[in-house]
């Protein structure tokens, strides 16, 4: 047997264990990765540890040290407030909201975890105190800032576009655009119809009156179920809504409770997260910490109970697997698969494993570097002329970046992460089973309609 499918039979093992029993993923994945790059690959500790992602590890502690701060002070509530004024009471339109958004911030230019860890946990806090399904308002902010991701100026375009002209390849800036905002767009409406999103219509407006505390009806309403189909996690849909009354009307919420000193100094850090973040290409993670640390030291008090909530079982799940997916980069076994795929004679078929290759790849590891190792190997049967260059191109950065939903991507980690009051395990399990659908259909479904009519 081959060390590259060894690699890969350990990693479904993996899988096997921590599905059918309760050990944590990423502690099986740490123990794998010593394993098989110690006694497979031959490599030391430090060649494990290369694929350690320090990056993601220091944006998801910090980027929920900070908004546990904005939750423990009431800067979220007062946020969720303001976002129900905004379109008057219509709750349903708050998922919309959060993928325009997402998608406006990728598309001028921010990089999609950047702008899903400024996003997401407004999202999930606003979800959780309407009873919205967490799946629902997580897959709204990833595929938002996927359908925004690969405009002329953005950062998955350029780098697509780069290849693509590196290679001497056909391309076009425009259709490559539109096919990951429609294939998102589209996604997003079927995810938006089977998660409780017209329950949410039928619902109406609301209006939060300020008075004792209630029963969640809106969250029953919303269509929270169980499954990947479309869910809300750990009761969402049942629990106390937190001081609140939340009624059927057409009037628009009541105006917002006086803003304190520790929510007035918060909001000054999200905006400064947003403005380091996008205007001065800061990392998201550092200053999300240092930003968490100020206030931390003013306001001690609420510190203390934010670093508790810091989502550590999710750290160590993330940082695991992808450490056990740095291994397999190492030992050349992502490059081993390609290459097979790459040498079939029959282009068609090669470029639909392509894109399932990327797709599945992606789902644990970087999107743009696994464009960048598929794009020049379908060049060979791109020469052919059989197969339409702007139509793969297409394809291959739809399938290797709508997956993003997955919970081991950078994405779906800060989605899973960033959401209160959920059982995490519970929501771990939906997010897998929902990017496994994506990571099954989308490739076939994208193959079929950009590939096999030959575009470009």
């Amino acid at each position: 047997m081959s060390p590259e499918l060894l690699s890969v039979l350990v990693l479904a093992v993996v899988f096997v264990i921590a599905t059918t029993r309760s050990v944590n993923m990423g502690a099986l994945a740490f123990a794998a990765a010593f394993g098989v790059g110690t006694l497979v690959a031959d490599l030391d500790a430090d060649g494990v540890f290369a694929g350690f992602p320090g990056d993601l590890f220091v944006v998801l502690v910090g980027v929920t040290y900070l908004f546990a701060l904005a939750r423990a002070n009431g800067t979220t509530d007062w946020l969720v407030h303001a976002a129900v004024r905004a379109v008057r009471g219509r709750v349903a339109l708050i998922p919309w909201v959060m993928f325009a958004l997402t998608g406006a911030l990728t598309a001028i230019g921010a990089v999609s975890p950047a702008a899903v860890a400024i996003v997401a946990p407004i999202a999930l806090s606003f979800a959780s105190r309407y009873g919205i399904s967490p799946l629902l308002m997580g897959a709204m902010v990833v595929h938002g800032a996927q359908a925004g991701g690969f405009s002329p100026i953005s950062i998955y375009g350029s780098i697509v576009n780069g290849i693509v002209e590196r290679e001497k390849l056909p391309g076009s800036e425009i259709t490559l655009f539109l096919a990951s905002l429609l294939a998102n767009l589209v996604i997003a409406a079927v995810v938006f119809a089977v998660c409780g999103g017209p329950k949410l219509w039928r619902q109406g407006a609301v209006v939060e009156t300020g008075t004792a505390a209630a029963k969640g009806d809106v969250g029953t309403d919303s269509g929270s179920g169980s499954g990947a189909g479309g869910s809300g996690t750990g009761g969402a849909g049942t629990r106390t809504a937190p001081a609140t009354t939340v009624t059927r009307t057409d009037a628009v919420p009541a105006a917002a409770a006086p803003l304190t000193a520790p929510v007035v100094a918060t909001l000054v850090c999200l905006v400064a997260l947003v403005v380091a973040v996008l205007g001065f290409d800061l990392d998201a993670g550092l200053t999300a910490i240092t930003l968490a640390v100020v206030l931390s030291t003013v306001w001690p008090d609420d510190s203390r109970r934010a670093v508790t909530e810091i989502a550590w079982p999710t750290v160590l799940l993330i940082c695991g697997v992808l450490t056990y997916v740095g291994v397999l980069d190492e030992m050349g076994t992502i490059t081993w698969a390609g290459e097979g795929v790459g040498g079939i004679g029959v282009p068609l078929l090669a470029a639909v494993l392509l894109c399932y290759i990327g797709a599945i790849v992606s789902a644990f590891a970087s999107s743009v570097g696994i464009m960048g190792a598929l794009i020049p190997l379908a060049v060979p049967f791109l020469a052919q002329g059989e197969i339409g260059a702007v139509g793969m191109v297409a394809a291959l950065a739809v399938s290797a970046t709508v997956v993003d939903v997955s919970p081991f991507s950078t994405n779906g980690a800060l989605v899973l992460a960033a959401a209160p009051d959920v059982d995490r395990e519970r929501f771990f399990r939906q997010l897998m089973a929902y990017g496994g659908i994506v990571v099954a259909a989308v490739p076939a479904v994208v193959w079929l309609v950009m590939v096999v009519p030959g575009w470009g």
